[in-house]
């Protein structure tokens, strides 16, 4: 086989859940993968230190962690299910805080994360016995049976690498029941001591060259969407768009997140990213403009999108075996040919994604190390490969036994002892090409790494009412900050206010083919959002923001939470 580069890309991002209203946390995803996957990730890494990696943190996610971090130094907790858990009497909790813990703790896959767990199952099946006979019924549950489920569902929830290592966690999972308030609260000084470890973790392994830490515009914009709502007709010629031709000064938002994530990134990790993950891998090529201007040096996006744009750039032509076109770095022609473009393999990515969960750790690490070596036997005469292998790199693991803990441990192993595949960064890989080994690319057909396309944001009647909703905000956000009503505090508090309002997971979530649940959370998450927009504008809340956008009705894959690339 040709010696063969590998570019692993785990991509870390979670939505802004607060209300910055009342400063109140209003889902706990944020804190609950901060205990289970941004910390086994990082552990894996140490236990591999000749393993090479990109880690891709949203500035938003960093936010929202920092957060956290402070309201443990402080003592003051802004997130409900964190202060139930350190509530001194959970007898006497209010009657929404006994509905929030029956709500929230089992929300989890149960085969991987209840299942075993017999301690943990009992109090479910308990739940769902009385439940069946009434709601009524729950009220029999007394304040011991809340401290055991919010012990045990906390305890599902931290690592593999946090069970194998904490004393504490070890003790409480081995007693199984009878928690006490000291329990609660030693468990609460985990979930804190793990936060706070975070962000220095990830920022010393990329101080020791081990890993290249890349960003995302600030607050996770679709941001060919932004700038121009007619980028979607690139891969979707007959989609519907919102009313409005365009969301109302696009660029210069996308322009104001990828300068704040910049800053939020050299703030954090001490120098300027080198690459961006552009949210969704959504591309274009007024997007890629926008990087060069900031000297981003790499991005990246699917390999639906590199077909779509090869169809465009050599008309009429018919498409080579994918060893002949996916495997190499491409440069768009034009204003934007500083920035080196990447396109994941999808079969590969999604392989991680949603099927190797299904098998044993060390056969699915195999069978990747395998198909790699295929790449490599395949590649074109005396051409050296890079594969780019980029996904959620939290998301997955829920679905894995152990947290992915056997898998990801075998595969860093093989893979730093493998004579002909190096992992490798961007950052790393960059440097070792000359101006010929990236192949030009003439037309840059927008898309992302979900078909291709941006139908996961627009193009249904559910998704486009939440941008003409999102462009209305627009339109009176520009009049107000220019009528010089605000203070420049009051304006700053605005504007971070728009930026989240403008995350592309609002419209992921939007769509009948998601369950009701989750879409009645995001639903309600980006009209509160709205509305308090409004509120900080001094403007009435217009009463569309009342409705709800979407209801849901489906089951999909992995929850939705991630999606095959096709």
């Amino acid at each position: 086989m040709q010696p063969l580069h590998l570019v692993l890309l785990w991509h870390m991002h979670q939505p802004d859940y607060r209300n910055y209203e009342t400063g109140e946390f209003m889902l706990p995803w944020v804190y609950l993968h901060a205990i289970k996957d941004y910390s086994d990730m990082a552990a894996h890494l140490e236990a591999h230190p000749s393993m090479k990696a990109v880690v891709n943190f949203v500035p938003v996610l960093l936010d929202q962690l920092e957060d956290y971090a402070a309201q443990f130094a402080s003592g003051t907790l802004r997130d409900p299910l964190l202060r139930l858990l350190g509530a001194p009497d959970l007898d006497k909790v209010s009657a929404s805080d006994r509905l929030r813990a029956f709500d929230s703790c089992f929300r989890s896959n149960h085969v991987t994360m209840m299942q075993p767990y017999p301690a943990y199952k009992r109090l479910y099946e308990m739940h769902e016995t009385l439940r069946q006979r009434g709601e009524a019924e729950l009220a029999y549950l007394s304040g011991q049976y809340l401290a055991d489920l919010l012990v045990w569902y906390h305890l599902a929830w931290t690592g593999e690498s946090v069970r194998r290592n904490n004393e504490a966690v070890v003790r409480l999972m081995t007693q199984e029941r009878g928690y006490s308030y000291a329990d609660r609260v030693q468990l609460l000084g985990v979930i804190g001591e793990l936060v706070r470890g975070l962000i220095p973790r990830y920022r010393e392994l990329a101080e020791s060259g081990q890993i290249e830490l890349s960003t995302t515009p600030h607050y996770h914009p679709l941001a060919p969407l932004l700038i121009d709502f007619a980028s979607a007709s690139d891969s979707m010629p007959s989609a519907s768009l919102p009313e409005e031709a365009s969301y109302p000064g696009g660029r210069s938002r996308m322009a104001f997140h990828l300068a704040s994530a910049t800053e939020s990134h050299a703030r954090r990790f001490g120098t300027r990213p080198g690459g961006v993950w552009p949210a969704e891998g959504a591309v274009s090529t007024p997007l890629l403009e926008i990087l060069a201007d900031h000297g981003c040096q790499w991005s990246a996006s699917g390999e639906g999108v590199l077909a779509n744009s090869l169809r465009k750039s050599y008309a009429g032509g018919v498409m080579p075996e994918r060893s002949h076109y996916l495997y190499r770095p491409y440069r768009v022609q034009g204003k934007a040919d500083s920035v080196t473009c990447f396109f994941r393999d999808e079969r590969l990515s999604d392989m991680i994604g949603f099927e190797y969960s299904k098998w044993f750790g060390r056969d699915a690490a195999e069978h990747l190390v395998h198909s790699l070596e295929d790449i490599g036997r395949h590649a074109p005469p005396g051409e050296s490969p890079v594969v780019s292998v980029i996904l959620d790199g939290e998301n997955a693991w829920e679905y894995y036994p152990y947290n992915g803990y056997y898998f990801l441990n075998d595969l860093y192993e093989l893979l730093e002892n493998h004579d002909s595949i190096r992992a490798t960064t961007y950052r790393d890989y960059i440097p070792t090409l000359s101006y010929a080994d990236v192949s030009p690319l003439p037309v840059l057909a927008a898309g992302s790494w979900v078909y291709g396309t941006f139908s996961t944001w627009i193009g249904d009647a559910d998704k486009n009412r939440a941008w003409d909703l999102l462009c209305a905000a627009k339109h009176s956000y520009d009049l107000v900050m220019q009528s010089g009503r605000l203070t420049e505090e009051e304006k700053a508090r605005a504007e971070r206010q728009l930026a989240s309002c403008e995350s592309s997971d609002w419209f992921w979530w939007l769509g009948d083919y998601n369950s009701p649940h989750v879409v009645s959370s995001f639903d309600r998450l980006f009209r509160d959002n709205l509305a308090n927009l409004y509120g900080l504008l001094k403007l009435p809340v217009p009463a569309s923001l009342d409705q709800p956008i979407s209801l849901g009705a489906g089951a999909p894959e992995s929850g939705g939470a991630m999606r095959r690339a096709s």
